[in-house]
């Protein structure tokens, strides 16, 4: 399990460094878009992960594991969106956004543990083009959830297919030994 937490954590630290990077450059543009808005981004996302897998090559030269890494930082961006419904300003300082970002992060890593105990880290067996359909299949939940208002009669919420979409990205990146010390 320390293997697990370090690699995750490499990958993460990957995905921070992006995240704040396009902060300072774009600032908190994404605040503007609605949490369906990032459903279909993180949609986008997935299915050219899956065309770039299934094809055998990309064309507009970004790889897939760039790929994964937005997916992560989509997820916690739809999180903030859905959960910090008292934040109305749309751009929040640096601090502020890396602040809702560790937060979410933290509660990310939190699942991923438990989840990691229970399922006996099943994911370390499985393919990253299974994790990229798993990730599509979440997606495809979340859609139907916002057509239905949000309201589910017996399924997690939208938050919680969030939060498994963002670790299925990091496991994917994890099998892609990106951040990972050679």
């Amino acid at each position: 399990m320390n293997k697990t937490n370090t690699e995750y954590t490499n990958v993460i630290n990957v995905c921070r460094d992006i995240f704040t990077k396009k902060t300072k450059d774009y600032g908190t543009a994404w605040r503007i878009l609605r949490p369906s808005s990032l459903t279909d981004q993180l949609f986008i996302k997935a299915q050219r992960i899956r065309t770039v897998q299934e094809n055998g090559e990309s064309k507009v030269g970004e790889n897939i594991e760039d790929e994964f890494v937005a997916i992560v930082n989509y997820c916690i961006m739809a999180i903030v969106q859905l959960r910090e419904t008292d934040l109305v300003e749309l751009e929040l300082p640096i601090q502020e956004a890396t602040d809702l970002y560790e937060k979410y992060l933290k509660e990310a890593f939190q699942l991923m543990v438990k989840k990691n105990h229970d399922y006996g880290e099943a994911w370390r067996d499985m393919r990253v083009s299974s994790l990229t359909d798993l990730i599509l299949q979440k997606i495809y939940r979340v859609k139907q959830i916002e057509d239905n208002n949000g309201e589910t009669i017996i399924s997690e919420g939208i938050d919680a297919n969030y939060f498994d979409m963002l670790n299925y990205a990091v496991f994917a990146l994890i099998h892609m030994e990106v951040g990972q010390k050679k």
